[in-house]
């Protein structure tokens, strides 16, 4: 038998009476106990979690290898040299031949001084005995003197005659000088310069000089080539010249027409103490 009171409620059963709290009751606790419940989640949530800084990061995986960039290569000394070039290999025909003999021969007779060598390398064994025996002013007499031997004086005179100081006669000499003279000076051309204003073709450029190269000597390109020439073209071929060696890079420039200067660069060129035959081998004061 159930009854129902204003207070309470009492519940009838074989062991007694069973006593219940009112309805409103049971709601509210019921009401605080979920809140309750609400509250602490969030505290405990908190509680149980570490602090953001604390959390370490997850370790990489084990197949993972760590790349260490590898050091920059040391940096290497670098050194500069010079490389000397080979000497110029020639091939003479038979005229470069019997021409290089016969002006060899010209300055042996010249100097009285003859030596056993051929080609080329007897006309150089000449030169540097003229230069080792014989004064600056000996020197150039006697390359003069077997220029004039090597030229019969008919020839000389009438060339000398017949193309007086011309245009013609500039670019003539040029000219004859590439062909027949290349045995000597080496391999050459024919450039222009302006004469009075006008373009001529009166200027043989030579490259490198065989006779500069095969002595390395400046006292000996001065003294039995550049002077003694000016020289003999001037008196024997009524002709003025201007030889202009350049003793860096051993070319040169013969300029027909134009008058040596009095304050010539060349003579003022020191001697190249190291590489000199005539101060190697002679012992020469090659210088001017």
């Amino acid at each position: 038998m159930e009854v129902t009171t204003s207070s309470s409620m009492l519940l009838a059963h074989g062991h007694g009476v069973l006593h219940l709290p009112p309805a409103h009751s049971l709601t509210k606790r019921s009401y605080c106990t979920s809140r309750s419940k609400r509250g602490l989640r969030p505290t405990v949530r908190a509680v149980m979690a570490r602090p953001h800084q604390d959390v370490a990061a997850p370790p990489p995986p084990a197949s993972r290898k760590m790349v260490t960039a590898a050091p920059p290569p040391p940096a290497r000394e670098t050194t500069t040299t010079t490389v000397t070039p080979p000497p110029t290999t020639y091939r003479d025909n038979w005229f470069d031949k019997l021409a290089i003999g016969y002006l060899s021969r010209n300055l042996q007779e010249a100097s009285g001084m003859r030596n056993g060598k051929d080609g080329y390398e007897g006309l150089i064994e000449a030169a540097l005995t003229i230069s080792g025996l014989l004064r600056v002013d000996q020197q150039w007499q006697t390359v003069a003197t077997a220029l004039e031997r090597a030229f019969p004086s008919y020839i000389l005179t009438m060339i000398k005659v017949m193309m007086p100081p011309s245009r013609f006669s500039r670019e003539y000499f040029a000219a004859f000088t590439t062909i027949f003279f290349p045995w000597l000076v080496g391999p050459c051309e024919v450039r222009e310069s302006e004469v009075d204003g006008r373009k001529e073709k009166n200027v043989v450029y030579v490259p490198k000089c065989r006779f500069l190269e095969s002595t390395n000597c400046v006292g000996m390109c001065t003294n039995l080539c550049k002077i003694p020439c000016q020289k003999f073209i001037q008196g024997s071929l009524g002709t003025t010249v201007y030889m202009s060696p350049n003793f860096e890079d051993m070319s040169c420039e013969m300029i027909f027409g134009q008058q040596p200067p009095e304050d010539d660069p060349a003579l003022k060129q020191p001697c190249f103490r190291t590489k000199c035959i005539a101060k190697q081998n002679r012992q020469v004061n090659c210088s001017i």
